[in-house]
């Protein structure tokens, strides 16, 4: 039986019905690996959750263009619940025999959420899952993952998730996109496993991961596609290149890399690794554009921790390094250089304290008992015998170290004499907040360094390669064909100008779109980008729900957070359809009422002749809500043409443009 439930206030109507549970498909084979430690977790299977079908929203906002059809949501379930919206339902077909089909599902037109298909014969390799956290244009969003609606159709052929490193733009999504493509094997190193593994932990209702350890020297057999690894430089441990042998050729694709070099000498670990390209034939290279724009190499991660050593050896009173949590090499460094000289560790952030513990279980580092010490226990020690570990660079409104900056920071207090070292670039769209975090350590009289106030001390760098890591790359690898990946439009386009300056045809060298749909031919000697796009509206991870970027709610948010809402509250009499009184006017965030008070006149005016004329001037019979020739009195149809004329109005008398929520009662 069909429900229909009304929201007061809210923005859906919903019909829910319930959906039985999905029948499993049959067994599929995932081949196999060679040589992996392999530990797979038996789970219970979750039943499936209610469907819920969003209908005409019951809030209005007049504009002349229009925000798109509500999107779909769901609940964290085991079961795929989301579809795409009707314009990425488009039918697109196997690929023909002998073609390779790879498509990015994200990380390109953005930094963030990266994940890649590679769909060969019968067999689909998923490289990735990321997140990135939300924007402006999602409001309250928790974080975004990719949309998975392509593999989500196809799950019956994916045969693993292969993830590169550990860094949450990698492994973000890993629990909500297993959950949604039939939960296939996932590969990784060590600590990759392991900080996923903590992921997986915050979503203990999904089922669990499938996990194998792979080495960079592994060689796994996926369906029938032969799968290698390689190790890269990045600023977490364990990263590793992926190499997908195909028949016509190689597809390599290295991840997030920079190049282990000092003035551009390569390291003999770094050639080692590469050294597998030498004589190999590649036929495609994807790889990172982040840093496309920096000129020269980028800075070694080892004058990083040079930098840091000297500021750690000569600062006089407490140290406080605010990093990414995610810097996990140097933030092992730091902890086994301070404590070679006699100084305690203490730290300040969940995501810092989580790091570090998985950096530990790696075996990365083993630091002594009572090397780091409780945050509350500081004062305990010399000033000069301290430091403190905290995250919050990015000035982030609940990190510690912008808890500390506006004095809510319950467990710790900053002195005079402390200095904060800054050990990140600020990122894009963090100015402002960075700033103003600075401002309020400033008043507490601490010093600050940064990567711009270090002088010959540098703090930090980069984990992206700049332009003459990647030229290396390109003249190391040597592809037939090209997809820049892991960066904006404009730096995939620089990256294809970069690959064309050192001499690759620029018809070989492909700028995809989030669900481009990219084919090399049959017999290898063409690469296409087909008319059809698989769907790629970012989906959105909202408290409890999955939605599209379409999702009403989030519109109904950048509404509120735009001009307010309006809230009108109509009496109405059933019989004859007018009004029994004024209707109540609630405005929060648009106008202060007692100052608009001939604005509200003429609101209640338009609305007693709105109600009034959609009503019909029909009796209305009291038994059963019908007039005498059988025609109803349709509420809904009076609501949306109340909505929409008073958004009209209000837009018309002020410029801007409330959330006009109608509420109809009658009597």
């Amino acid at each position: 039986m069909t429900k229909r439930h009304r929201l007061s206030f809210s923005a859906i109507s919903v019909d829910s019905k319930t959906k039985e549970q999905e029948t499993p498909s049959n067994p599929t084979h995932y081949g196999t690996v060679e040589p992996v430690r392999m530990n797979v977790q038996s789970h219970a299977e979750h039943r499936a959750l209610e469907r819920k079908k969003p209908t005409k929203s019951s809030t209005y906002q007049y504009s002349k263009k229009r925000f798109g059809q509500g999107g779909k949501s769901s609940r964290f379930s085991g079961k795929s619940q989301f579809k795409s919206d009707v314009k990425s339902s488009v039918k697109i077909p196997s690929p023909e025999k002998g073609v390779i089909r790879v498509i990015p599902l994200g990380g390109v037109e953005e930094i963030g959420k990266n994940m890649t298909a590679i769909e060969i014969g019968e067999d689909i390799i998923v490289i990735d899952a990321g997140m990135h956290f939300s924007t402006e244009a999602t409001p309250g969003v928790d974080y975004v993952i990719p949309n998975t609606t392509y593999l989500e159709e196809r799950k019956e052929k994916i045969r693993a998730l292969i993830i590169t490193h550990g860094h949450l733009d990698h492994i973000g999504g890993v629990p909500l996109v297993l959950s949604r493509i039939g939960n296939p094997p996932v590969y990784s190193r060590n600590l990759s496993i392991l900080m996923m593994r903590k992921r997986q932990a915050e979503f203990p209702h999904l089922p669990a991961m499938k996990e194998n350890v792979v080495e960079k020297d592994s060689v796994i057999t996926c369906g029938k596609i032969k799968v290698k690894f390689f190790g890269v430089t990045h600023t977490i441990p364990d990263s590793m290149g992926i190499i997908i042998e195909t028949e016509h050729g190689l597809i390599v694709t290295p991840g997030d890399y920079k190049l282990d070099q000092v003035d551009g000498i390569v390291s003999k670990e770094e050639e080692k690794e590469y050294s597998v390209f030498d004589k190999a034939k590649v036929l495609l290279l994807m790889t990172d554009s982040t840093n496309i724009e920096n000129e020269g190499f980028s800075l070694p991660e080892i004058k990083v921790h040079q930098g840091l050593e000297n500021l750690i050896r000569k600062v006089s009173g407490r140290i406080i390094i605010a990093a990414f949590a995610s810097h996990i090499t140097r933030l092992a460094h730091v902890v086994k250089f301070s404590e070679s000289i006699g100084k305690k560790i203490a730290i300040d952030g969940r995501s810092m304290k989580t790091n570090i513990d998985v950096a530990i279980e790696a075996g990365l580092f083993t630091p002594k008992k009572d090397t780091i010490i409780p945050l509350e226990e500081v004062n305990n020690y010399p000033p000069n015998k301290v430091v403190v570990l905290m995250t919050g660079a990015q000035g982030e409104e609940f990190a510690a170290l912008n808890r500390a900056a506006n004095k809510s920071n319950t467990k710790f207090s900053l002195h005079k004499e402390d200095t904060i070292i800054l050990s990140a670039s600020i990122i894009p769209g963090n100015e402002l907040q960075v700033q103003k975090m600075k401002d309020g350590l400033t008043r507490q009289g601490v010093r600050i360094i940064s990567f711009r106030t270090s002088g010959e001390d540098f703090v930090h760098a980069t984990g992206h390669g700049n332009q003459e890591d990647i030229k290396w790359l390109h003249r190391k690898i040597h592809p037939k064909f090209f997809i820049p990946v892991h960066g904006f439009h404009s730096m995939l386009v620089r990256h294809k100008e970069l690959a064309i300056e050192l001499g690759m045809s620029e018809e070989n060298i492909i700028v995809p779109d989030n669900g481009s749909i990219i084919e090399i031919s049959a017999n290898g000697q063409k690469i296409t980008t087909r008319r059809e796009k698989a769907p790629s509206g970012a989906m959105m991870v909202d408290g409890t729900s999955i939605s599209d970027t379409q999702d009403v709610v989030i519109r109904d948010r950048v509404m509120l957070a735009q001009d307010g809402m309006f809230v009108i509250i109509a009496l109405i009499d059933q019989r004859t359809g007018k009004l029994k009184k004024s209707p109540d006017l609630i405005s929060r965030g648009f106008v202060y009422l007692k100052e608009n008070q001939e604005l509200l006149r003429q609101v209640r005016i338009i609305i007693k002749k709105s109600v009034e004329e959609n009503a019909g001037k029909k009796p209305i019979r009291p038994d059963n809500g019908l007039d005498t020739s059988g025609s109803p009195t349709d509420f809904d149809h009076i609501k949306s043409n109340l909505g929409e004329t008073v958004s009209k109005f209000l837009y018309q008398k002020t410029e801007k443009r409330p959330l006009v929520i109608p509420v109809i009662l009658s009597v």
